[in-house]
């Protein structure tokens, strides 16, 4: 994914509509929690979800979250490399590769 090509078709489809108004921070917080349960109905009842709606429900979360990014002025690819490196502390590859527990039962 090309994050500022993607940023930038998100900035402009927002402003040709005038909808940054309604981009604080905590309505895209909220916004992503509420795509975020949408997508996990896609799985609600079994795990043989549609892959059409978890690709449309997981596009709205990505959306909510990079527009979130962009509002606080943050890099998303960024952070998450930087979040990627602290978890990689927590999870050493020695201890943690095939365990699914939390890094303090490691």
């Amino acid at each position: 994914m090309s994050e500022q090509r993607v940023l930038k078709a998100l900035r402009e489809f927002m402003a040709e509509r005038d909808w940054a108004q309604f981009h604080s921070p905590e309505n895209l917080a909220k916004s992503i929690a509420i795509e975020a349960g949408e997508l996990l109905e896609c799985f609600q009842w079994d795990g043989n979800a549609d892959l059409v709606r978890v690709r449309d429900e997981l596009a709205d979360v990505l959306t909510y979250a990079i527009l979130l990014a962009d509002r606080i002025g943050v890099d998303a690819a960024e952070i998450v490399l930087e979040k990627l490196e602290v978890t990689r502390q927590k999870y050493p590859t020695d201890l943690a590769k095939g365990k699914s527990v939390k890094y303090d039962q490691l």
